[in-house]
């Protein structure tokens, strides 16, 4: 978080360690307002901006153990454990002293075009003859639950036309089909609902938020915590269907 009087330099409160990033706390997945903060925190933190990249969960965490950023928003899973995200925190942030606290749940599923005029119902029939599929990045969060997916039922990559075309956003995937580019994608139920798209449903991820200790007790991170925590908060984004914040601003692990 940027409090302005620095330009291209992160800082942290007076009287803390300064932050590892350069400028560009929440690197890591897609942000609904990237380049800007939430509502809630502007106007309670106005001195404080979070500057966010789409690089995928998996670019996200290196660049938070490379301490590049400050913070990484993340939603891998770990198909041996069946758990998201924390089996890949020692991984990318090895013998550092971090947190990862829960932000919020989505329901994630294949869209299509509206009506499904491919009758698409499963990750089986993206291997059919005449459907084109848009795939995200490789290391996003969404591209390896379709990898998972794919093994369980030993479907090749190469069965299915288009794999090889990346996007790097759930609305991207959206407006891909949306343009007839493609027949079929991975995305949340929130953009589909959005742009009036088929929604097969998946499974319920879990999106969390990494950050080093000393990070996580900076004043704005704490200010985000608590609107995390909101009943305002949640209406707000539950309205978009799909969400769940049961748990947000729990802490589900910490390194000692």
């Amino acid at each position: 978080m940027d409090r302005g009087n620095r330009p291209g330099r992160t800082q942290a409160g007076e009287g803390e360690e300064p932050h590892r990033g350069r400028g560009d706390p929440g690197f890591g997945e897609q942000r609904p307002r990237a380049g800007r903060s939430p509502d809630g925190l502007r106007r309670s933190h106005p001195d404080f901006y979070f500057f966010c990249a789409n690089t995928g969960s998996t670019e996200g965490l290196k660049a938070l153990g490379a301490g590049h950023t400050d913070v990484a928003w993340t939603h891998l899973l770990d198909p041996e454990t069946g758990s998201y995200n924390i089996p890949f925190i020692p991984k990318f942030i090895p013998g550092a002293k971090a947190v990862l606290v829960h932000l919020f749940r989505r329901e994630i599923g294949i869209v299509t075009a509206p009506g499904n005029p491919k009758k698409i119902r499963s990750f089986e029939d993206l291997s059919a003859s005449g459907v084109l599929f848009v795939n995200r990045q490789a290391g996003s969060g969404t591209r390896l639950l379709l990898e998972s997916e794919l093994r369980k039922r030993r479907i090749p990559p190469a069965a299915i036309a288009g794999y090889e075309r990346e996007v790097h956003t759930h609305v991207e995937v959206g407006l891909s089909i949306l343009s007839g580019e493609a027949d079929a994608g991975l995305a949340s139920v929130a953009v589909s609902r959005l742009m009036g798209l088929h929604f097969i449903p998946v499974t319920r991820e879990h999106f969390d938020m990494a950050l080093g200790q000393t990070t996580y007790f900076h004043r704005g991170i704490q200010a985000l915590v608590d609107i995390l925590r909101s009943p305002g908060f949640r209406e707000r984004f539950e309205k978009l269907g799909g969400y769940g914040f049961e748990d947000s601003g729990k802490i589900l692990h910490s390194t000692l």
